[in-house]
């Protein structure tokens, strides 16, 4: 038996020219729960990360904090999808993020414009009808994702995964519906740094747990969703 403890990555920095990189709140995130697993006795047998940045940094502020000797290994299979991609297959002008930020301004409520357009976009996306439009599609993205879980789920001990809202939205989906049908629902509640857990045994894939934050939940300024 395997244990599996997906981790989103810590705030980027959204609305910023490079969304790939914590914010302050991102880096305190990561080194809350850092403590937090440690002070619960965990010591992975393995950390593995995505190849983003704030996936990365993530992993190392989780491990520094907690003060685990492991050495993480970098594993692209469990990157996020391109949301700026994404975003231009719904809407192509918005490749130029000057003129979406200017449109989205003009909204006087331009979280609440991003998000509905954005789950418009994914929607899109994961539909699969368009699939020429976008350099990776859906289906390739549950196909890697399946891929390094499988990889991750081998053997036993304890794996802490950093990775993003989107992967953990796909993998929860299907194992509570066997599809993904709730996996954008799932994406858009998914914290910075929330705990999912997995159990991986004789009988397959259990979902134990989903979004934990505990860790974060004495200051509610610390619980946010990009």
């Amino acid at each position: 038996m395997s244990v599996l403890l997906l981790v989103r990555h810590g705030q980027a920095s959204f609305g910023k020219r490079d969304y790939d990189v914590l914010s302050e709140r991102g880096h305190e995130q990561a080194t809350i729960l850092g403590k937090a697993l440690a002070a619960r006795g965990i010591r992975p047998d393995h950390v593995i990360h995505g190849g983003m940045r704030r996936q990365a940094d993530t992993a190392a502020g989780i491990i520094g904090a907690a003060g685990w000797s492991v050495d993480p290994v970098t594993d692209d299979g469990w990157a996020e999808f391109d949301h700026e991609d994404v975003i231009a297959g719904h809407r192509p002008a918005y490749r130029h993020s000057s003129l979406m930020k200017a449109d989205l301004a003009r909204t006087l409520k331009p979280r609440k414009a991003f998000q509905t357009m954005f789950v418009e976009a994914t929607g899109r996306w994961s539909a699969g009808k368009h699939d020429d439009h976008y350099r990776e599609t859906f289906g390739s993205f549950c196909s890697r994702i399946e891929s390094s879980l499988r990889v991750a789920a081998e053997g036993s001990g304890t794996t802490v995964v950093v990775t993003s809202g989107g992967v953990i939205g796909v993998i929860a989906s299907r194992l509570l519906t066997g599809s993904t049908a709730i996996w954008s629902d799932l994406n858009s509640v998914t914290i910075n740094t929330g705990v999912t857990k997995i159990i991986s045994g004789s009988s397959g894939l259990t979902l134990v747990s989903l979004n934990e934050h505990t860790h974060l939940e004495h200051d509610s300024s610390l619980i946010t969703y990009r």
